[in-house]
């Protein structure tokens, strides 16, 4: 064969590869939401309102909310003052939003129609991470540790109905990352960042039942998500950057694998059998072949510190929010789940 047709069936081979990865890529952009006026400053956490057609997106160092229409792709609202917005709750039934305001210590009440403030629930300075329970209607709030100057970290149990603070949860760790609840027990799952553990704790006796600490070396665990049916609990470290999958009746780690730096948020996609990993220049798609076994399917391109990302399977979306970065204005991308 001449080299001019060898070179032609080459590039024919690697173009046909090509597109066979995008027609089978597990995410397709199918918008970008301009979000102007933002300075550099990371996002921290969306949370969605289904029905009303709302995404809300905190822009932590900006102090700004961000509400965005999940139907047109557009900003249409900015709560402004937001003292390092961080994790947010929205209750339909009450029409209120919880935003977590880490340096107002304190978790404040929005009128989710007007935007107004209603009031505030006052806990320790750095307010971050949240869970919420719909059975008790319970927020509970990561708060106090470092920026505190103890050596314990808080978890405060809010009363949504009331908007009151039932009580403190002491920690020992004055570094703790993401919590997420189990839905048919009392146990919640902690990411003691500062031991490099996982703890388990009964939210019925507000008591640690358990700590697992993670394998020698991997340290910075941040984002975590749970897969209740498969037994199997998630948790992602910075350092390095790696996927720890763990068996959440004993703590044993089934697996791990290499996964993109910088992590801040990972979703579980139940429907498709897939983790998505938001991190510092991309979107790592991992596959769950079984409850043991993992696979990187895609790393999809991100940007320089795009670690803020949520799944809404209701919409068959995944949005990326993506900060302002030199002479780039902010935005969110929003991907289309493909099968």
């Amino acid at each position: 064969m001449k080299p001019r047709l060898l070179v032609m069936c080459a590039l024919w081979v690697a173009l046909a590869v090509s597109c066979q990865g995008q027609d089978h890529a597990p995410l397709k952009l199918v918008a970008t939401i301009p979000l102007p006026g933002l300075h550099d400053g990371d996002f921290d956490h969306f949370a969605p309102d289904v029905d009303g057609h709302r995404l809300f997106l905190t822009g932590e160092e900006n102090e700004k909310v961000l509400v965005l229409d999940t139907n047109t792709n557009q900003l249409v609202h900015t709560i402004e003052d937001v003292k390092a917005p961080h994790a947010i709750l929205f209750r339909k039934d009450l029409k209120k939003l919880f935003i977590v305001a880490g340096d107002a210590s304190a978790v404040q009440e929005y009128d989710s129609d007007s935007y107004k403030l209603l009031g505030e629930i006052k806990v320790s300075i750095d307010a971050d991470s949240i869970a919420y329970d719909p059975a008790t209607h319970y927020l509970y709030v990561v708060n106090g540790g470092r920026e505190a100057h103890t050596p314990y970290s808080l978890i405060s149990v809010i009363d949504t109905d009331n908007s009151k603070k039932l009580r403190d949860i002491k920690i020992d760790t004055n570094h703790v990352e993401a919590i997420v609840l189990e839905k048919s027990g009392p146990r919640m799952f902690i990411n003691l960042t500062g031991k490099s553990a996982v703890g388990v704790l009964d939210r019925n006796k507000s008591e640690m039942s358990s700590t697992w600490p993670l394998p020698t070396g991997d340290e910075l665990n941040v984002a975590m998500a749970f897969d209740q049916p498969d037994h199997r609990l998630f948790v992602i470290t910075r350092n390095p950057g790696k996927l720890i999958v763990l068996n959440s009746d004993s703590g044993k780690v089934t697996t791990s694998l290499p996964a993109v730096g910088m992590v801040d948020d990972m979703s579980y996609d139940a429907q498709h059998k897939r983790l998505y990993l938001a991190g510092d220049g991309a979107l790592d798609v991992f596959e769950q072949k079984d409850s043991d076994h993992y696979a990187l399917l895609s790393k999809v391109p991100g940007a320089f510190r795009a670690k803020t990302g949520i799944l809404v399977p209701e919409l068959n979306r995944y949005y990326l929010a993506v900060p302002h970065h030199e002479n780039k204005d902010a935005e969110v991308r929003v991907y289309e789940i493909q099968p």
